[in-house]
């Protein structure tokens, strides 16, 4: 067994996030059939991501703050802390914090059998959009 080492913290890249999102990696895989990442996610207040799906589906564990969610329907769920959201596989998503709140939460996925297929990132959610006013 061993103590992993300590990562830098990376500011998440604006082609894939609006606003200002850090991210440090707590968990990677070490072995060839490991898959499992877990990562800690800082969103500024209304800071977001684009739409984007998993392979295997991803757990949103909220510690902090108030997130939003949504989905293509056009529903945005509120997240608060201690709580988990689940998406299933392929689902596409957004998650974002509440205006005027910081959000932090874990992000636990797996990789997908082919690793460019672990999270496929899509366009940027729009303002009617995060507001849960699609279409508008």
């Amino acid at each position: 067994m061993n103590i992993e080492p300590t990562r830098p913290t990376i500011k998440n890249p604006p082609e894939q996030f609006a606003g200002d999102v850090w991210v440090d990696m707590i968990a990677l895989p070490h072995e060839e059939d490991q898959r499992m990442t877990v990562a800690t996610v800082r969103f500024a207040p209304s800071a977001r991501t684009a739409w984007h799906s998993h392979a295997r589906g991803q757990y949103l564990h909220v510690t902090q703050g108030v997130a939003r969610f949504g989905h293509r329907d056009g529903t945005v769920i509120e997240v608060h802390a201690g709580q988990t959201l689940y998406t299933p596989p392929g689902e596409d998503h957004w998650h974002a914090a509440a205006p005027g709140s910081f959000m932090e939460h874990l992000a636990m996925l797996e990789a997908g059998d082919d690793p460019a297929t672990t999270t496929v990132w899509k366009e940027h959610i729009t303002d009617d959009e995060y507001d849960g006013r699609p279409g508008a």
